[in-house]
C-alpha cells in the first residue's frame, strides 16, 4: 500500500514513516495543508492519514477538498482532537476512520490496512489467488499451503497483482507502489522483482502482457 501521512510534528512524522514502512507500506510525508492538497491532486494513494491541526489550516479543509474533487481515497484522521463532537465532524466530512492521539502504532497500521482494503472493495484481510495466500498483517505468504519468504518489496509487488487478479498492472503502477518521492527507481527493478517472484510462487502464476505490464492469474 502507498500511504500519504499529513503530520507537522517532525518527530512523530519520522516515527510514522519508519513504523508504517516496517509494516510493509510505502509512505510519503507532508506537513501542511497546502502540501497535502497538492500531493493528493498529483499522486494516487491507497490511504491518506491526516492530522487535523496543521500549521496553515485545518485537516478538515483538506478532507473536504479531497471529497469535493470526487476523490474517494480512504482517509484516516489522526489527531489530539478526540472529543465525540470532533469525531462526528470528521466522519461527516468524509473520513473513513478516526484515531486519537496518543495511539498504538500497531493499531494505526491495522486501521490503515482495514480502510485500505475497503477502498479496494475487499472484506477479507488476506489476499488469495491461484493457490497463493498473502497476509498483510504479518507480511507472510504461502503457496499451495507451503510458506515462502518474500522481501518487503516482493510482497508489495505480489500484493498489488493479487488485489485484482486478472487485471494488468503496468510497470509504472508497480513502481508507484514500491517507491516514495525521495527514492530513486532503478530502470530494471520491476523486472528483477517479477523474476524473483516467479521463482518463488511459480512462473505460470504471473503472466506478462507484452508492452502493457503484468497480471496475476485468476483461480479460474
Amino acid at each position: 500500500m502507498r500511504i500519504l501521512v499529513v503530520e507537522d510534528d517532525q518527530v512523530l512524522s519520522d516515527g510514522l514513516k519508519v513504523g508504517l514502512g516496517l509494516a510493509g507500506m510505502t509512505v510519503d510525508m507532508v506537513g501542511t495543508r497546502a502540501e497535502a492538497c497538492a500531493a493528493v491532486a498529483a499522486t494516487s494513494f491507497d490511504v491518506v492519514v491526516l492530522d487535523l491541526m496543521l500549521p496553515d489550516g485545518s485537516g478538515l479543509d483538506v478532507l473536504r477538498e479531497i471529497r469535493a474533487a470526487g476523490n474517494r481515497t480512504p482517509v484516516l484522521l489522526l489527531t489530539a482532537l478526540d472529543e465525540v463532537v470532533d469525531r462526528v465532524k470528521g466522519l461527516d466530512a468524509g473520513a473513513d476512520d478516526y484515531l486519537g492521539k496518543p495511539f498504538d502504532l500497531g493499531e494505526l497500521a491495522a486501521r490503515v490496512r482495514a480502510v485500505g482494503r475497503r477502498g479496494f472493495g475487499r472484506a477479507a484481510s488476506r489476499l488469495a489467488a491461484a493457490g497463493v495466500v498473502l497476509d498483510p498483517s504479518s507480511l507472510s505468504a504461502a503457496v499451495d499451503s507451503e510458506p515462502v519468504t518474500l522481501s518487503r518489496r516482493e510482497f508489495a509487488v505480489l500484493a498489488l497483482l493479487m488485489e485484482r487478479p486478472g487485471q494488468v498492472r503496468s510497470k509504472g503502477e508497480i513502481e508507484d507502489r514500491l517507491y516514495g518521492w525521495q527514492e530513486e527507481v532503478e530502470s530494471n527493478t520491476v523486472e528483477v522483482h517479477i523474476h524473483n517472484l516467479r521463482a518463488k510462487v511459480g512462473r505460470e502464476r504471473i503472466e506478462t502482457v507484452r508492452g502493457v505490464g503484468y497480471r496475476m492469474r485468476g483461480d479460474s
